[in-house]
């Protein structure tokens, strides 16, 4: 199943997809952006005014490792999920849009971030320990 994952993430990169997040036996579905080259990972969500419901930026890591992110020119509030290279949600940062030059720093160990607008974890029951696939 992993590998599946990983061969549809390098098919549709640069492109948008739906990943799928098992919580609580129930399905919740995100409408992603791919960020997996270093310009695309560097940018991010920067400047954008919103974020669509139930959208999200998924950042794809060559190995799990510790992953930094900051908010700067970031501005929209934002959820960041940390993902394990067994798809498992490792943890969950609410992430502040930072005006300052010195921001706030969310890290943890993962191989993929999936970055979703601030809420849309708790209003989907979505913990750490929930699974996730592609469709």
């Amino acid at each position: 199943m992993k590998i599946l994952f990983i061969a549809l993430l390098i098919v549709i990169s640069g492109c948008s997809s739906n990943l799928v997040i098992y919580s609580n036996h129930k399905e919740v579905y995100v409408n992603v952006e791919i960020a997996d080259s270093e310009d695309e990972k560097t940018k991010g969500l920067m400047f954008r005014e919103s974020l669509c419901d139930n959208c999200g930026m998924l950042f794809i890591f060559d190995d799990s490792d510790l992953r930094s992110f900051w908010m700067k020119d970031t501005l929209i509030p934002l959820d960041m999920i940390f993902i394990d290279d067994n798809l498992v949600i490792v943890d969950i940062k609410n992430a502040v849009p930072c005006t300052t030059e010195v921001c706030d720093v969310y890290t943890n160990k993962a191989k993929y971030v999936l970055e979703v607008n601030e809420g849309f974890t708790r209003e989907n029951n979505i913990n750490i320990g929930d699974n996730i696939t592609l469709k």
